[in-house]
């Protein structure tokens, strides 16, 4: 992050229709430069602060204070440092050399014309008079009657005008007693600044910072303006702390004119082998429910080197409504658990290790007690693959406990050792396998009668091979494979219901359950089978750049008997075979993207999934995005979001979702992108559904950005990048 100090302009202008064209490239250079023939460009020197000078005529008078007059044309050198002019005098008495007529001055970063100038040899130091300026590095110009540049890189100016606008097109501009920039931190100060727009005065400064370039300085950031059904009207004004280096912290308060002001903090850090952050807000009394709220967010990693590393997770909020009223956006308005963890880990080519303490908070009271996630504490994980002559030695381990404030806990351990007998060939493989899954449990809290040591063995065996042809396409030069797979797994059957259920589930169908042993997520349970699944993929490649520019792949499950297994309360299932699953990836074309995934029974199943995705991408602005998803008796939404130009210096942008199932609109948004050389202008309205009690919200955001200097007003582009796939916010 490079956060960008801010004018808090809260003054917005009312019209952009009457503009007319122009490039979106400012250039403000001054167009004057000095002569590229002279020698002393090409002349080396050892000495970087030695000044070199040429001159048509040399006039000199010897004496107790010798005087040089040059005439005809003066250049002057230092390091990388040229000034010139019509003439010069060396004035010995203040150690200054005096330039008059068309002066002019470059560095890597800084272009100067005025009509005159002083240059101190001694302190490195120019003073012009009646000056014009050109920051190259910033795409910034202006003007002062007076502009001093040191030796350290700092240029003041008094009486000054600044904007990153061409010369040509002054649509704001600051005025002022001074500013200062350093070029070399990339950063300016201004003071007595007026701030005009379109000619417009809209506001005084009496002292402002700012940057001019991607530097991190301490000062005020972006305000944010916006407008809820919920909170009411909101100002957010943030200041950013750039404490060191590697140490920064955003302090933000943030009126709501419906419940009060909240006080956002976020501190960051970063070490050589440490890194995190650190998120705490607090509400102190919400006028709406007469009540106190707060967030707190820690993250922290460490890489201790050698595989080895350590995460630390920890999130909390005062209720359960929370980021529904605060949050400010639909994404974290969806959460029902945060999690919390502090975890070790090691990772190397053969083995992993995991140790973790795991808790959660359910911020949904929807979710009963007996529903709600157990804690972890501890959990180790321990996994190995080591390879043995023409054997694989595998080992999945685990021993956790599980806590929770109501029903059966206790620890479980579980190891399953496998061997694998891998034959790899080109254009084929062939991998038959056998696993042991044994399972142990030391539970508490049980119904009177029931056991307290459980344990559960079950022999895994499996033959997964496949086939890889290919073909060289003759006409385009490309490479087409087809990849059919074949996974046979025979897996016993074993009563489990005795066994608590801690962490498992069962997951969707889909094409990576397709190559699943075992039908569960977790080890609570362990699925019987005799099953065959068989699937067959083709793929056409770019032979050159090895892309992948079109993949499809379709796959389905046979069963041999029924699978008696199940978690609690689910019939056995006696099904002769799984869903169909297909799934389909396009780019043939530049600028199409497709994708398609499908699901569907046999019989009179009819379709159980199904999604498509298409996005057109002609250009970088240009985006229009189609989606449609359905999941039989859950639901069916259809969503189009796009970013496309309407003019030269306009972009219109937008997002609809709607439900068929519910006949509603759940999200939409429209908003117009105005953007010039040297500033840019978003409108964004927004309506949304909540998606925990239902009801509507709506909002309006307004940002003005200054380019060069910062933006004013709410931060609609976080929206359009979420809801946009493919969007960029920046302007350029």
């Amino acid at each position: 992050m490079s956060p960008k100090p801010l004018i808090p302009c809260c003054f917005l202008l009312a019209a952009t229709a009457a503009f007319a064209d122009e490039d979106l490239s400012c250039q403000t250079t001054l167009g004057r430069e000095l002569a590229v023939d002279s020698p002393l460009r090409e002349i080396v020197v050892d000495n970087p602060e030695t000044i070199q000078l040429e001159a048509g005529t040399f006039e000199a008078q010897m004496g107790d204070e010798p005087t040089a007059r040059m005439t005809g044309g003066v250049l002057l050198r230092r390091d990388d440092k040229y000034a010139g002019a019509d003439s010069a005098r060396n004035d010995p008495e203040q150690r200054a050399l005096f330039l008059e007529g068309d002066v002019r001055y470059e560095d890597p970063g800084t272009q100067i014309l005025s009509r005159s100038a002083e240059f101190g040899y001694d302190l490195g130091r120019i003073r012009f008079e009646g000056a014009e300026f050109s920051l190259g590095s910033s795409n910034a110009r202006g003007a002062a009657e007076e502009l001093e540049i040191n030796q350290d890189g700092t240029l003041k100016l008094g009486r000054v005008e600044y904007t990153t606008c061409p010369p040509d097109s002054e649509d704001w501009l600051l005025q002022g007693k001074s500013i200062e920039l350093d070029t070399g931190e990339g950063t300016g100060t201004a003071r007595g600044m007026k701030l005009r727009f379109k000619g417009v005065p809209v506001l005084y400064l009496p002292y402002i910072s700012f940057p001019i370039s991607d530097a991190r300085k301490s000062g005020l950031l972006t305000p944010e303006i916006g407008s809820s059904g919920r909170s009411g009207n909101e100002l957010r004004v943030p200041i950013y702390w750039n404490i060191a280096p590697n140490y920064d912290a955003l302090i933000t308060p943030r009126l709501l004119t419906s419940r009060g002001v909240q006080l956002e903090t976020q501190f960051r850090y970063l070490t050589r082998k440490n890194e995190g952050q650190i998120t705490a807000d607090y509400l102190p009394d919400d006028s709406i429910l007469n009540q106190a709220r707060h967030q707190v967010n820690l993250t922290h990693r460490t890489d201790f080197g050698r595989g080895w590393r350590n995460r630390v997770n920890f999130r909390e909020v005062s209720d359960s409504q929370y980021f529904e009223d605060l949050g400010g956006s639909l994404s974290v308005s969806s959460i029902t658990h945060l999690d919390r963890h502090v975890r070790f880990d090691y990772y190397s080519a053969r083995l992993s290790l995991l140790a973790q303490a795991q808790d959660f908070q359910t911020i949904d009271d929807a979710i009963l007690p007996t529903d709600r996630p157990y804690r972890r504490i501890p959990q180790v994980v321990l996994n190995a693959n080591m390879p043995a002559s023409f054997l694989e030695l595998g080992l999945d381990s685990e021993l956790v406990n599980f806590d929770r404030n109501v029903g059966v806990t206790g620890w479980r351990f579980n190891a399953a050792p496998s061997v694998t007998i891998p034959v790899r060939r080109p254009g084929w493989f062939f991998a038959p396998a056998i696993a042991l899954d044994y399972t142990r449990y030391e539970l508490e809290n049980t119904l009177p009668g029931e056991p307290t040591e459980l344990s559960r063995t079950v022999p895994i065996s499996s033959v997964d091979t496949g086939l890889i042809l290919e073909r060289t396409m003759a006409r385009s030069g490309r490479l087409q494979t087809i990849e059919p797979r074949l996974l046979y797994v025979n897996i016993p059957y074993r009563d489990q219901d005795a066994l608590p259920v801690f962490d498992t589930i069962t997951p969707d169908f889909n094409l990576v359950q397709l190559y699943r042993k075992n039908r569960f997520l977790g080890v609570d349970r362990i699925g019987d089978t005799e099953q065959v699944s068989v699937g067959v993929t083709s793929r056409i490649l770019d032979v050159s750049s090895g892309r992948e520019l079109m993949s499809a792949t379709i796959g389905q499950t046979r069963y041999f008997d029924d699978r008696q297994v199940a978690l609690p309360g689910l019939p056995v299932a006696t099904s002769e075979s799984s869903d169909y699953v297909a799934q389909l990836r396009f780019m043939l074309l530049d600028n199409v993207n497709f994708g398609f995934g499908h699901q569907w029974g046999t019989g009179d199943n009819g379709v159980t999934k199904s999604e498509a995705r298409l996005q057109y991408r002609p250009a970088n602005k240009k985006i229009i995005n189609l989606a449609y998803r359905y999941r039989r008796e859950s639901l069916e939404q259809g969503d189009l979001s796009w970013s496309w130009p309407l003019a030269k210096r306009w972009n219109f942008v937008g997002r609809y979702n709607y439900s068929f199932r519910d006949e509603q609109v759940l999200e939409q948004f429209f908003g117009l992108e105005f953007e010039s050389c040297c500033w840019g202008l978003r409108l964004v309205t927004r309506r949304y559904i909540s998606t925990r009690d239902g009801t509507r919200d709506s909002s309006v955001g307004l940002q003005l950005v200054l380019k060069g200097m910062t933006s004013v007003g709410t931060a609609a582009d976080k929206l359009l990048e979420r809801g946009i796939l493919g969007y960029s916010a920046d302007l350029h």
